[in-house]
């Protein structure tokens, strides 16, 4: 339970603004104090087992199979092991809309069977599939996903083996991935070659964790598995569960921590595949009427002042940490979930738009719950909500009157770099503007920053390297190639990704191929483009070509990711500037132990930078990192050997150092 005045007190001692505000944010602390108070007071880790008693489970006899449906008059379920006969077992009603079917005999149904559900409702029969399935496969008569019974031994992770979480645990450096767009040729890959080719790809670029896309099962594979069907259920189009399984102890093993990228803010429309209208009605797992309804993206909406739904997806939360090992979880679409209006239109400018009747209370309650129970299973596990309001307090502790997630995406920044390199040419780039979106981060609250993710390179859309060379992506990536056009964009591509990668949150994410400049968008197969996989796939030999600039970007990022690590620049605070240059487009900051200086100037060389000393303090310095090397497709015009003595000048404490234009260079003191 939260002690509110000490929680509203810690609150405001890291933001004075929201003083005006501290009405509403009681009411939502004292409705969670409410609803956690009704939970009782066994732990959530206690709680959230509904996968443990729902679904099917073998029985000392046989099965039994328990389902959820209240406003259901009558039940049954079917599959191979009756013939599908769809009245031959009834399930009975045991009260609190929980029904339930025991069969006696363990060869009547076996590890593989399908089943799915009969549900009467007011005379009218339909299919489902149960809520709780651990599978779902494509029935190719009906084209429709069906049920399948899966028990074979959870425990194919070795027990010395759990999640990768130990004090010593980094910020995350997070590779975004698809498994079945990982693979470079046509076609739908899998956890097995996913974990054979992309895995050792991942750690040789130096990432520490990756967030798995599109896990949780869906039936339109274009919908980047944001429209959920079978929430307990792994996509059956890469693999079994134990290949999965297989995949994240592998990643354990090469010490790289395993996100899920979990979609708890919607859900899919389709009825008889998911939950929609699961027991008859549109308000058992969702809201009624339109706002059970996402005019945006025709999904649902879940209900999350409904207890049966929060255990629902606590229990879920649970499933895939205990189950599987995951070691935290991306939240999708929390803006969505927090708004009325699914923050549409919202500009998000002032904190009127955070406290007022359009946000959804319950949803925060139910994040502040989720949140509790993943860092009670696991302490060190990672939360990171994808929230583009802004909603102060996201990652603050529950203590502090916050919602608990350890990171916020910085969702503004890709948005301001595509602004920029769309609407206003390089040389009249405003370094003051960017210092300032890229280190704007609300109190006491850690972020994880990106140049761009898999919503930047979708069709439609064009990733920064396409936006830089446009035209010339096709012709200009051999080495022996050049042209202003060219060259302009790999240099800035470094330095985009560079300067964020470094003053831009906590932790840092890139989205599979990004790193090395991936020449296409992403579109999945559609009738649009004749079902065609061509750009579902990510083409990793252009990353190998020896003749291919692509090297060069993924040289780069390679190294700078290594940099990032090595020098622990997430846990050594926030960056401080040193030297502003609107005119020369030049920006000087350090952070940690680390001087980070800029040119971001198109054509104009800078042949005196200076480099304040004054925080870092006397003594020798060096340069020990440039983007201009040669084995980044630069020219090696920074010696790395050169040291530099500071000295009093008018500028102050330091001194200068040549920078060429569309460069960065990182200064240690030696």
């Amino acid at each position: 339970m939260i002690h509110t005045d000490n929680a509203l007190q810690n609150l405001m001692s890291k933001d004075p603004y929201l003083e005006g505000y501290l009405g509403d944010v009681r009411m939502h602390l004292e409705r969670f104090n409410h609803r956690r108070k009704d939970m009782g007071e066994a732990s959530l880790g206690d709680i959230a087992n509904g996968y443990m008693y729902f679904g099917i489970h073998p029985s000392s006899d046989g099965w039994v199979f328990r389902e959820w449906l209240p406003a259901a008059d009558k039940v049954w379920l079917f599959g191979d092991f009756n013939n599908w006969n769809t009245s031959s077992h009834p399930l009975t009603h045991t009260g609190d809309g929980v029904w339930e079917i025991r069969i006696e005999g363990k060869r009547k149904i076996k590890h593989g069977s399908h089943i799915k559900l009969i549900v009467e409702k007011d005379g009218e029969r339909f299919e489902r599939i149960p809520a709780y399935i651990r599978r779902a496969v494509m029935d190719t008569n009906t084209m429709q996903l069906c049920g399948q019974v899966w028990c074979s031994d959870s425990k194919t992770i070795p027990a010395d083996e759990g999640y990768l979480s130990d004090s010593t645990c980094e910020p995350p450096v997070i590779y975004e991935t698809h498994i079945g767009m990982a693979q470079e040729e046509g076609g739908v890959g899998s956890y097995k070659d996913f974990a054979r080719k992309i895995l050792p790809r991942i750690k040789k670029a130096g990432y520490n964790t990756i967030q798995l896309m599109a896990i949780q099962e869906h039936p339109y594979y274009a919908s980047f598995g944001y429209q959920v069907t079978n929430f307990f259920a792994p996509s059956h189009r890469y693999g079994t569960p134990e290949e999965l399984k297989s995949l994240i102890n592998k990643a354990h093993n090469m010490g790289i921590r395993v996100i899920l990228d979990v979609v708890h803010s919607h859900a899919c429309p389709n009825i008889g595949e998911g939950l929609n209208r699961q027991d008859g009605t549109d308000d058992q797992y969702f809201l009624s009427g339109d706002r059970g309804n996402h005019s945006a993206w025709g999904t649902k909406c879940f209900d999350y002042g409904k207890p049966e739904v929060i255990h629902f997806l606590l229990s879920n939360l649970k499933y895939w940490m205990e189950e599987y090992r995951f070691d935290g979880f991306r939240f999708d679409g929390v803006t969505s979930m927090l708004y009325e209006n699914h923050g549409l239109g919202s500009a998000f400018t002032n904190y009127d738009n955070y406290y007022s009747l359009n946000t959804n209370v319950d949803a925060r309650v139910y994040l502040m719950l989720a949140n509790e129970l993943i860092h009670e299973l696991n302490p060190n596990a990672i939360t990171i909500a994808e929230d583009m309001s802004g909603m102060p307090g996201m990652c603050l502790p529950a203590d502090d009157a916050g919602f608990g997630f350890d990171y916020r995406l910085s969702m503004g920044v890709p948005d301001m770099w595509i602004k920029l390199i769309k609407e206003q040419p390089m040389e009249n780039w405003d370094v003051m503007y960017i210092f300032h979106e890229l280190s704007n981060i609300r109190p006491g609250e850690k972020s994880i920053g990106y140049a761009e993710s898999h919503d930047q390179a979708l069709v439609g859309d064009k990733t920064i390297m396409f936006r830089l060379a446009d035209a010339e992506m096709y012709t200009g990536m051999s080495k022996d190639y050049h042209s202003p056009t060219m060259d302009t964009a790999m240099d800035m591509h470094k330095l985009i990704r560079m300067i964020t990668a470094t003053l831009a949150g906590d932790g840092y994410l890139n989205f599979m191929g990004n790193e090395f400049g991936h020449p296409e968008w992403i579109d999945f197969p559609r009738e649009g483009n004749n079902w065609s996989y061509h750009y579902a796939r990510r083409q990793w030999s252009l990353a190998d070509d020896k003749n291919c600039k692509f090297q060069y970007l993924a040289n780069f990022d390679r190294d700078m990711i290594n940099l990032v690590r090595k020098h622990r620049l997430y846990a050594v605070g926030k960056a401080q500037a040193l030297w502003l240059d609107q005119q020369k487009n030049i920006l000087v900051f350090s952070r940690g132990n680390m001087i980070f200086v800029f040119n971001m100037h198109p054509t104009q060389s800078a042949e005196k930078v200076f480099v304040d000393c004054n925080i870092s303090g006397v003594g020798c310095y060096k340069a020990i990192f440039s983007s201009d090397e040669e084995k980044y497709g630069g020219w090696n015009r920074i010696a790395k050997n050169q040291k530099y003595q500071p000295k009093a000048t008018d500028n102050g404490f330091g001194f200068n150092i040549y920078v060429p234009c569309r460069t960065a260079v990182v200064i240690q003191k030696i």
